[in-house]
């Protein structure tokens, strides 16, 4: 027997090694693309780049965030962008009003977002998909409102005017771009690492499993009224994060942040890099971004030409890109293994 167990311990340790090495793989992966991006002002002068990068930095941590409900949850939320705003807003008002340092003000918005999110996620959560869409729309239809009607404190449709403070913590002065070029790349590698284990997580499998059949998912013992409220709640954070990121950017918060729009390119931005893998926001993110930019140099039509390029991957693809090269390659491979 002991030689039977040694012999069995010897065939498990390379299954072991590769489980150690899967797990600290997405670290790698992080840390290697945090260099990369944070090593390139060293390579180019162009502030355009670096601005692109900070804008991709904080619309990917929203997108990303909204796909932990509509690609792993099966929950397709119209009202997401609520949440980018209130985190912009949240941030730029406590750092106008308390004068806080701004890892203090940072953890300060993400204690708002959490409460404010549990509370509107108490109720959305337990709609069906159709409804649960439609009364997300109407909470961020109520908190752009308020911004609007409340012009005393959040500025009205003017937004959050004389900037927003940015005092030296730690060494790092994020009034200097390219300090805050860097703490913007840092906080979205950070982001979507965590959210990477989250979805790789029992829990995340969890939400898979609500996704394919929420009633199966019950009649195991799952309670599955708190599992999307813990994922709303997550979700809801890291779009906050995107929202302190852009308000950083642009020094101030405007009603548009929290506007349906804001939604709506947010599911744009899966449409078009694809909600079954990880990094398909991602992608979407700097095509849409790219588009953007693009079009706008030479037509005022650019939501005709964006509306062109959703149709093509709407009735086209029938997909998101990567979700559509990935499926490729596991066809190709399919194929030469079948040789």
């Amino acid at each position: 027997m002991t030689e039977l167990e040694a012999g069995r311990a010897e065939t498990l340790a390379p299954v072991r090694s590769g489980a150690v090495l899967r797990r600290y793989r997405d670290v790698l992966i992080a840390l290697i693309a945090l260099a990369v991006l944070a090593s390139l002002p060293l390579f180019t002068g162009s502030k355009a780049l670096l601005d692109f990068v900070i804008r991709c930095s904080a619309y990917g941590l929203f997108a990303t965030s909204l796909n932990l409900l509509v690609g792993y949850t099966g929950l397709t939320s119209f009202g997401h962008g609520m949440f980018f705003g209130l985190g912009a807003y949240s941030f730029g008002l406590i750092m106008q009003k308390l004068g806080v340092p701004i890892p203090v003000a940072f953890v300060a918005t993400l204690a708002i977002t959490a409460i404010v999110s549990a509370i509107i996620g108490a109720i959305c959560v337990r709609l069906k998909e159709t409804y649960f869409a439609f009364v997300t729309l109407a909470f961020q239809m109520l908190i752009h409102s308020t911004i609007l009607s409340w012009a005393s404190f959040t500025g009205g449709d003017q937004g959050l005017r004389g900037g927003i403070p940015r005092p030296p913590f730690l060494g790092i002065d994020l009034a200097n771009h390219v300090h805050l070029y860097v703490a913007s790349c840092a906080l979205l590698i950070l982001g979507l690492l965590a959210m990477r284990q989250i979805a790789q997580s029992p829990f995340g499998y969890t939400l898979r499993m609500i996704r394919d059949n929420a009633a199966r998912a019950s009649f195991l013992g799952i309670d599955v009224w708190r599992a999307k409220l813990t994922v709303f709640v997550l979700a809801a954070l890291f779009a906050s994060m995107g929202g302190m990121v852009m308000a950083l950017f642009v020094s101030g918060a405007y009603p548009e942040f929290a506007y349906w729009t804001i939604s709506g390119e947010g599911i744009f931005i899966n449409m078009l890099g694809g909600v079954s893998t990880f990094l398909g926001p991602m992608v979407g993110t700097v095509l849409l971004l790219l588009l953007n930019d693009t079009v706008t140099r030479f037509t005022e039509y650019h939501g005709i030409v964006l509306g062109v390029v959703i149709l093509f991957f709407a009735l086209g693809l029938r997909k998101g890109l990567l979700d559509f090269a990935a499926e490729w390659f596991a066809q190709r491979r399919d194929a030469g293994e079948g040789r």
